[in-house]
Formats: C-alpha cells, structure tokens, sequence
C-alpha cells in the first residue's frame, strides 16, 4: 500500500497496523491514536502520522497541528528521563527559572531537546497542580517540590549514577 507522500512506501511497522486496527476509520479517533501512538512509542514518529493520514483520510498538516497544540504529544523521541521544570506563576515567582537555567547548563541542551545518549530531555512546563511545593521539576513521574538548584543537582547525580 502506498502513503500520501507518494513515496510509495508503506509506513506502518507492526505496533502501527495493531494500534490502528483497533479504531474506526473516524477522524474523530485521531487523538486516541495519537496518545496511544505517543505511548507506544514515546512520541509521534513521521511514519507514525503518515500511517494515520493515510488511515484516517487526513491531510498531514492536520494530524501536525493536533501534535503540536497538545503539549503531551511530541515530534522527538524524550530521554530515558524527561526532566520537566514548572514554569506557572507560583514556581516561576519562587524561582523555576534559576532550576531550568542550571539543567540546561547541567545537560548541555535546550527545553525540548535530547541529551545524545538519550538519557535525559528537558520539558518546560505550565502549571502541573502542585503550587504548594513550588518551585517544581519532575522526572518522568516523580515530582521534586520546594527545587533548588542544589536539589537538581542531586537528583541529576543520583539519575546519572542508575545506568
């Protein structure tokens, strides 16, 4: 079967032809798919949204924009540890930014990037409910409230010491 980008390739692997063959051909599973894809893979390949274009009978700049307006999906694989800074009022005001400074410097990447080794990804984030502790990073799911620049520090180390 040939793609949209007339390429002539197919591109659905194995995971991609099980997760849509669970859903209708109904655009209005296009964010289903997207999270499950998301899941499966830790982001949205281009393969990946090839795949649903063609499925869905989507145009690619579609599935695009629904990606890109959602902060939980993304276009680049994240690190083995996405490290994600809170940036909502009350961290900023309490100091997230000197935290987001020193992981960018620690890392030696950009929000939104990927360490090489892919271990580690920096997010930059809104508000994620926990103004109590603020300021605050998380790793994965862990949530480090009342963060220094020290904390981080630390909690890099003790994530660097684990592979």
């Amino acid at each position: 079967m040939s793609c949209n980008c007339n390429c002539g390739a197919d591109h659905k692997d194995e995971k991609m032809e099980k997760i849509l063959s669970k859903y209708e051909k109904d655009k209005s599973n296009l964010i289903q798919i997207l999270n499950e894809v998301q899941e499966t893979y830790g982001y949205v390949p281009k393969d990946a949204q090839l795949a649903i274009s063609e499925y869905l009978g989507l145009t690619m700049a579609e599935i695009y924009g629904v990606i890109t307006f959602y902060s939980r999906f993304t276009l680049k694989p994240k690190g083995k540890y996405n490290v994600a800074v809170c940036l909502g009022t009350a961290c900023f005001v309490k100091g997230s930014e000197k935290i987001l400074d020193r992981l960018k410097e620690r890392l030696g990447i950009d929000v939104g990037e990927t360490t090489p080794d892919g271990k580690f990804s920096i997010e930059a984030t809104r508000c994620i409910g926990a103004c109590g502790l603020a300021p605050v990073f998380t790793v994965n799911d862990e949530v480090y409230g009342k963060a220094t620049p020290e904390l981080l520090d630390k909690v890099l180390d003790e994530y660097q010491a684990k592979d």
